[in-house]
């Protein structure tokens, strides 16, 4: 697949940490670079960048989901936090064909600021 060499292409361009866990998949995990635990999937057309934040709380639930949305709409340069079964990610999409090495640097360097400025935020919600 021809795509899989432009992903990595830009990660070594960029000078990050990353290991390739399954084709078609990378972990970017370099701290020095504010980039922890990030994935990187590739399904045509589609450039999923996603990291794990943290499991739902049991209680204060809405609270808690009010606080990501308000970090949905004003807290964030690219992507948005979901669910993934009880696990809050927060995830960009990219168009694979018009994906430029730019974009796609902003893309990580969007979460990882995110998730160096929000998880001490949402952090308070752990253990509810």
């Amino acid at each position: 697949m021809a795509g899989l060499n432009k992903i990595e292409e830009y990660l070594i361009d960029l000078g990050v940490s990353y290991e390739e866990p399954q084709t078609g998949t990378w972990l970017v995990d370099d701290p020095t670079k504010g980039l922890p635990q990030i994935f990187v999937s590739f399904a045509d057309p589609v450039v999923q960048v996603h990291a794990h934040v943290m499991d739902a709380p049991k209680k204060g639930r809405e609270t808690f989901f009010e606080e990501l949305l308000k970090l949905n709409y004003d807290g964030l340069l690219h992507g948005a936090y979901a669910l993934e079964g009880n696990e809050v990610v927060l995830v960009d999409t990219l168009e694979y064909s018009n994906m430029d090495k730019s974009e796609f640097e902003a893309s990580l360097d969007a979460i990882g600021f995110a998730l160096s400025e929000h998880i001490p935020v949402l952090s308070r919600f752990k253990g509810d």
